[in-house]
């Protein structure tokens, strides 16, 4: 990486206009683990949907959702009165309703607070989004002590705003399907139902091939049960009726090795045409050189884009037409690290920076709040 006070970045090649997404091969036998996933949204997620399985003690399900409840009235009032009306302010309403979130696993909430008008999200992280049918093993004895795992994980979402990768691989690891109860949660606390669940991988081109009865042994379990139930879609509609619109968490790892070994997941990406973006709490991985390939994939494709000092170096977002403006403080990285655009950064939010109310992923290294919205400049 470059040290502060070099060269800027050359802009990078635009693409062709992007042609239509391959089409998904979503044959009649496509699986659909629709049931599963709402039984999980009323145990885990406190959704009216579903139905509380006879095993379960009802008290303990009530008890879980008065203390879920609280939570999010809590995160309502510290957060979201903050957020929801700087976000309505600053987000364009022309936007692309299509939205993907680099290293955004588990954060679902996020995104619909802040693009409550996407018609497609799609997030991406290491962590699997975790087999739906877990449910039906989960035991009387096992149901409190899961409970309060999820409880104490979204907590963290909801008090740092950001899942800590540590907590996503315990969910990886749990009886609890983790990204999926993540997402179910996100969905139940906008009234959003979901109406179809489905898992995928996706080929070489980026199409993207749906589990079917042939991806099961003859028991019923996944030949690669990791790779089976790795990438989730869930489509959801409000419950007061309304358009479907779409969410899909990938499992991939997106550095520049991974990327080049197996390009599915970024012909996938490219094939959304151009799109918004965001990103935070991502370990300053795109400031790192060994991320070049999603990086440049964000360059080329979105129109707009929201983070904290995890975002794009402010070298490459003006190389490639783009303008950067910041909000609150940032003194440095929260994390150690790549110092590439530190020096750029801290100039950029003492000359510029106007006020923030609210934590929006990491600090910076004084514990401020920050944001930056990076956005391509209109051609003259």
């Amino acid at each position: 990486m470059g040290a502060p006070g070099t060269a800027a970045a050359a802009p990078l090649p635009q693409p062709p206009a992007a042609a239509a997404p391959p089409p998904a091969a979503l044959a009649e036998n496509a699986l659909d683990f629709t049931s599963y996933a709402r039984t999980l949204a009323h145990v885990a997620a406190c959704s009216p949907v579903g139905a509380l399985p006879e095993r379960f003690d009802p008290r303990v399900i009530e008890s879980h959702c008065t203390q879920l409840a609280a939570l999010q009235e809590r995160w309502r009032q510290l957060w979201l009165t903050q957020a929801q009306p700087f976000l309505a302010r600053v987000v364009p309403r022309d936007l692309p309703p299509t939205v993907v979130y680099p290293f955004g696993g588990g954060d679902l909430l996020t995104a619909l607070v802040t693009f409550p008008k996407a018609t497609e999200i799609t997030t991406l992280s290491l962590e699997p989004a975790g087999d739906p049918r877990s449910v039906d093993a989960l035991t009387s004895l096992d149901l409190e002590p899961m409970l309060a795992e999820v409880r104490e994980k979204v907590n963290h979402l909801f008090h740092y705003g950001h899942s800590k990768t540590v907590d996503m691989n315990k969910m990886a690891k749990s009886k609890l399907p983790g990204d999926l109860t993540y997402a179910l949660v996100a969905l139940e606390m906008n009234q959003l139902d979901p109406v179809a669940v489905r898992f995928f991988r996706i080929d070489r081109n980026g199409t993207l091939l749906y589990l079917t009865q042939a991806d099961l042994d003859p028991t019923g379990e996944p030949k690669a049960r990791r790779a089976a139930f790795a990438n989730m879609e869930i489509e959801f509609m409000p419950r007061g009726g309304g358009p479907r619109r779409i969410f899909r968490h990938i499992a991939a790892n997106l550095d520049d090795t991974h990327l080049k070994a197996d390009p599915g997941v970024l012909r996938h990406l490219e094939a959304k045409g151009q799109v918004a973006a965001i990103t935070k709490a991502a370990s300053y991985l795109l400031w790192w050189k060994e991320f070049g390939q999603i990086r440049n994939y964000l360059l080329r494709n979105m129109v707009w884009m929201i983070s904290d000092s995890t975002g794009i170096p402010t070298e490459d977002a003006v190389a490639n037409g783009f303008e950067q403006i910041p909000y609150g403080r940032f003194d440095g990285p929260f994390l150690g690290g790549g110092i590439r655009p530190t020096e750029v950064f801290r100039k950029l939010w003492a000359e510029k920076a106007q006020p923030l109310a609210f934590r929006f992923g990491y600090p910076d290294a004084s514990n401020h709040d920050h944001l930056l919205i990076t956005r391509r400049v209109a051609k003259q």
